[in-house]
């Protein structure tokens, strides 16, 4: 429920009312990774079934695709789409291998919301957007490039939000190094990027040394924290969050995280992590 103070037409901050998830592929051995690693197919499997029963026990409603057996990278699926409200933007990825993941999530989202299509030559993928309040950061990486930043930039002002760029220094995706903890605070990694362009919004931002811990998944009072940063979920304890540590080595092995493993669908009049 909106405060007195909150302006009639300001979506408010909320956990997410559902949620899509894609079942891991057989081929995940397969995904894109900066770093050669093995990954443990059933491993991933039981850590993504945990992943869902942990978005369940707080009151999302999950939906299960179906996995993409030509598509390693699949149960990645925040990556092929960016949710702006009742509108969502199809993107393009920039790894011609993950160009196709759009399929199943494009018949979910269609009952939900209105759908536009990122063409070539633009790209963008779903982790280098990070929504704080009316805002979308993205990140300045590899895989999302000027003409991408342009058609999310346009499908967003349908939605009254405005887009603002942020360089980063290392990482696969603008969310690898920053997250959403509140909507006034967020949890980053300065080895990843330089605060400034959230700082200058008048964010609070709370360091943290951990590679991992600079992407978390809040859900309300709850925040699930990769099991890899255990001084990261105790900062966020101390500061009253509920903590829920999550076994996700596997999809970091494929340089995968907490965020890029659901969409998450806002509340009407809502928007979320």
């Amino acid at each position: 429920m909106p405060s007195p103070t909150t302006p009639l037409n300001t979506p408010t901050f909320e956990i997410p009312g559902a949620a899509l998830v894609r079942r891991v592929p057989d081929r995940f051995v397969d995904c894109i990774r900066s770093h050669p690693a093995d990954i443990d197919l059933d491993r991933a499997r039981i850590q993504h079934a945990a992943y869902v029963c942990a978005l369940q026990e707080v009151g999302v409603a999950v939906q299960v695709l179906d996995t993409l057996p030509d598509h390693p990278d699949c149960c990645f699926v925040e990556d092929p789409v960016v949710i702006l409200g009742r509108r969502a933007l199809l993107t393009r990825s920039a790894a011609p291998q993950r160009r196709g993941e759009s399929a199943g999530v494009r018949e979910a989202l269609s009952e939900w919301c209105t759908l536009s299509t990122m063409p070539a030559p633009a790209t963008l993928d779903g982790g280098d957007v990070l929504r704080v309040g009316q805002r979308l950061y993205v990140g300045q990486t590899q895989r999302s490039n000027q003409e991408g930043m342009a058609w999310l930039t346009r499908a967003a002002a349908a939605e009254g939000l405005t887009v603002c760029p942020v360089p980063l220094r290392s990482g696969l995706h603008l969310k690898s190094g920053v997250t959403l903890v509140s909507p006034s605070l967020l949890i980053y990694c300065p080895a990843m990027l330089d605060p400034q362009p959230l700082a200058s919004a008048g964010i609070e931002l709370l360091a943290t040394d951990e590679p991992h811990g600079g992407n978390v998944l809040a859900l309300g009072e709850t925040i699930l924290v990769s099991a890899a940063a255990p001084r990261t979920a105790e900062a966020l304890h101390q500061r009253g969050f509920r903590i829920r540590m999550l076994q996700v080595d596997e999809f970091h092995k494929g340089d995968g995280a907490l965020t890029c493993m659901s969409i998450r669908l806002p509340r009407t009049g809502a928007w979320s992590a």
